[in-house]
């Protein structure tokens, strides 16, 4: 855009030029005056001052991260997410349990560590994934992985171990392994209990994530009416596509039943007409972002359900930056990330923001908009744009805040490309593009600067089918460098955008392509 701004200039002034050998009366001032208008036809809004927030809606904790989250909802209304506690600097021991609770999902209290780690001479040196649950009898069970590398003797790696409470505050290990993976399973990946009450059956319900030989990662379901001994029933779900379905969790929305795993440094869901199966993975089983770099492409993981104030929420994490930012290589462990679930017409699911965080941001923000290119019509708050092929069209809207949403409609072509821009400010004048890119069928960011979008795979993003619709609803919601992107209560795509702060500003662009930006609204915290 720079090169047709100078050629603009220098077309302007050689006309200019002739003026003047044409009309000597013609004032110096004049020239020198359309010349600066020209120039300045493109500047951008003025950096604001910009500040940092607390992660209210993105915690993390102090000198940590968020690892496998554990939700268990109380019977007065606080969600507490158990979680596995991980850091850069993990020992022999690692992986605590540490807890967090809300009761909005807007703040959350630190409740600290609830359960520790082994010695190397027990079972759970490490600790893994499992739940938090009550008995009908109110006694509080925490079964989680206890995890040894030195196989235990030969029984494995991996194994069911259990605690008691009596208020989820003091915990009390049994000590002793519930038990190991039966033959003809790896003995070293069989990890993530789940455990509930099923009135159907009258027992309880155990299941784990595990890995047949022949069928690869599987569910595979335990019962128990004492939860102290189980009976091995064997898997209720193979999908022979993974070589393990972690942190299994189980729900129902109206009469469908869906099964949550997570592998391949993503979250999938399968669906089925009863709790037993058999589930079946719908051909976009993905909610969020999926990277392709393996094992360092954790955008959203390892979800688990939990139900509050009768809204269903999808509770996990948003993987910490890798070893370059804005790159969509996500290491494990980050902040805690909850999207809420939405059943579609067709029973598949979606996902949105959840309802809650419009209590909390409550302040319109005004949102300027100005043109930084050709091509770029401003109405109020509507922006259209159009870009010649290979080309694009870019609209400022000024600093973004540290903590806000932005809510519009975007209209684009069936191969166009569009959405918001990052940079600009006072520091850095290159823009990087988060993307609603329908000639690849993706939502996506990586740090591309926004010509440089086709040049590139994408690295993180999610598939999107945009022929349902030319107009999408789309809603972002931004805390420091977090960014969600949530479009048509579908899909979510999570980031980390640190070419987003720090001053940095706000914009929107269409590549190679037309497209509209209608009734844009910002909201900031009251």
């Amino acid at each position: 855009m720079r090169y047709r701004k100078s050629l603009l200039v220098l077309l302007l002034m050689l006309a200019l030029l002739l003026t003047a050998c044409g009309n000597a009366a013609a004032p110096a001032e004049s020239a020198a005056e359309e010349i600066e208008q020209q120039e300045n036809a493109y500047e951008r809004l003025p950096d604001e001052p910009y500040e940092p927030v607390a992660y209210n809606l993105y915690p993390a904790p102090e000198g940590g991260y968020v690892g496998d989250v554990m939700p268990y909802v109380t019977d007065d209304g606080q969600l507490e997410l158990y979680y596995l506690f991980d850091t850069d600097t993990n020992g022999q021991g690692y992986h605590p349990i540490y807890e967090y609770s809300t009761h909005d999902l807007c703040g959350y209290e630190d409740h600290g560590m609830v359960l520790n780690y082994g010695q190397m001479s027990d079972p759970d040196p490490a600790l893994g994934t499992g739940c938090v649950m009550k008995d009908r009898e109110g006694l509080y069970h925490l079964f989680y992985t206890g995890h040894n590398d030195t196989g235990n003797g030969g029984k494995g790696k991996e194994c069911v171990m259990h605690a008691s409470s009596t208020d989820r505050v003091s915990w009390v290990k049994d000590g002793e392994p519930l038990f190991y993976a039966p033959e003809g399973y790896s003995k070293d990946d069989f990890r993530d209990p789940e455990v509930f009450w099923v009135d159907a059956d009258q027992c309880y319900w155990l299941l784990i994530a595990a890995h047949d030989e022949l069928l690869g990662g599987v569910v595979v379901k335990y019962t128990s009416t004492d939860l102290k001994n189980w009976d091995f029933y064997g898997p209720i779900f193979a999908p022979m596509q993974q070589f393990m379905c972690e942190c299994p969790d189980l729900f129902c929305i109206g009469d469908t039943w869906y099964l949550t795993y997570s592998w391949d440094c993503v979250t999938y869901y399968a669906m089925g007409d009863s709790m037993g199966g058999p589930f079946v993975a719908p051909k976009d089983n993905i909610l969020d972002g999926k990277g392709t770099m393996e094992g360092n492409g954790f955008v959203f993981y390892a979800a688990k359900t939990a139900e509050l104030d009768g809204k269903l929420y999808l509770c996990g994490w948003l993987g910490r930056a890798g070893v370059s930012g804005d790159s969509g290589i996500y290491q494990w462990a980050g902040s805690v990330m909850n999207h809420q679930l939405v059943q579609r017409e067709d029973k598949t699911l979606g996902v949105k923001a959840p309802e809650t965080f419009e209590r909390y941001f409550t302040m319109d923000k005004i949102v300027p908009a100005v043109p930084l290119s050709d091509g770029v019509e401003v109405n109020g708050n509507n922006v259209t744009l159009s870009a010649e092929e290979d080309d694009y069209a870019l609209a400022d809207l000024g600093t973004r805040p540290a903590t806000m949403t932005l809510e519009c409609d975007v209209t684009l072509d069936e191969e166009g490309c569009a959405g918001f821009a990052f940079g600009g400010g006072d520091h850095d004048d290159s823009w990087t593009a988060l993307c609603l890119d329908a000639r690849r069928g993706e939502l996506h960011y990586e740090g591309y600067e926004i010509d440089e979008i086709r040049r590139y795979d994408s690295a993180a993003y999610t598939r999107f089918d945009f022929s349902r619709s030319d107009t999408h609803h789309v809603k972002l919601v931004c805390e420091n460098e977090i960014v969600v992107l949530y479009v048509d209560d579908v899909k979510a795509l999570s980031s980390r955008i640190t070419h987003s702060v720090n001053g940095l500003h706000i914009g929107l662009f269409a590549e190679s392509s037309d497209a509209a930006f209608s009734n844009i609204s910002m909201k900031i915290p009251g």
